[in-house]
């Protein structure tokens, strides 16, 4: 019997570091919204069989009217409320997923994600049942005090910086969730979904290989670096 993998597509952030009305998802990228780079890569992907994509209520029209029809994403098989914060729109989007094997999470503010990340990252969730997109850091990193002074200086080859999608076996990553819902402490600091599963469980979660392109759009800088890359990764042939 064939699996099935869901992705989970996050696009309902503020984008207060954007400094602008329009949020980082929408934004104009050679013509077409940030958001559908990413969700062109799912749906084109030949293993993925359904997209949640998880927004502000306010925005599920504007979503589906402006985005996911033009573009017939026919894979959206549903556009959803997000939550106040990151990890309370994951589990929503997860709650809906219904049955499936192993579910991808990924910022909406990430365009670059590629099929053969994707293809990667499914090899490493059916040996390892957990994995996350990264990069070793190319910046030597400190630790710093309270009075922002240097206090340790971090082994380089020993950090990643981590991004989206990160995959998981749906069973242990909504168990890791529900679990959450219910420590209301744990839930301070949470930053990404590996945490969760690593905070509220005893589960690894394997690193594999993800690109220095993937970036999150999450500054005006980064909009102009995006455009760049775009044009070099011949995204406007999307």
């Amino acid at each position: 019997m064939k699996e099935k993998y869901t992705a989970i597509v996050l696009a309902a952030g503020s984008g207060k570091r954007m400094h602008s009305q329009i949020q980082k998802q929408y934004m104009d990228l050679l013509g077409k919204p940030v958001l559908y780079y990413a969700l062109r890569q799912f749906e084109d992907c030949d293993f993925i069989d359904e997209v949640i994509l998880v927004t502000k209520k306010d925005e599920i029209a504007y979503c589906r009217e402006q985005i996911v029809e033009p573009y017939h994403f026919q894979k959206v098989k549903s556009v959803i409320e997000g939550g106040a914060e990151r990890y309370l729109s994951v589990y929503n989007a997860l709650k809906t997923a219904g049955a499936c094997d192993y579910i991808y999470i990924h910022d909406g503010a990430r365009p670059f994600v590629s099929r053969e990340m994707l293809q990667r990252l499914k090899e490493a969730v059916c040996t390892y049942g957990a994995c996350v997109a990264a990069v070793p850091s190319k910046d030597t990193l400190k630790l710093a005090d309270e009075a922002l002074f240097a206090k340790e200086t971090l082994k380089r080859s020993e950090v990643w910086n981590i991004q989206t999608p990160q995959v998981f076996a749906c069973a242990d990553i909504l168990n890791a969730y529900e679990k959450l819902m219910q420590e209301d402490h744990a839930k301070m600091g949470i930053t990404d979904d590996a945490m969760v599963l690593e905070k509220m469980t005893d589960r690894k979660v394997k690193l594999v290989e993800g690109s220095y392109y993937n970036i999150k759009i999450t500054t005006p800088e980064d909009l102009d670096i995006a455009e760049i890359f775009a044009k070099k990764c011949n995204l406007q042939e999307s």
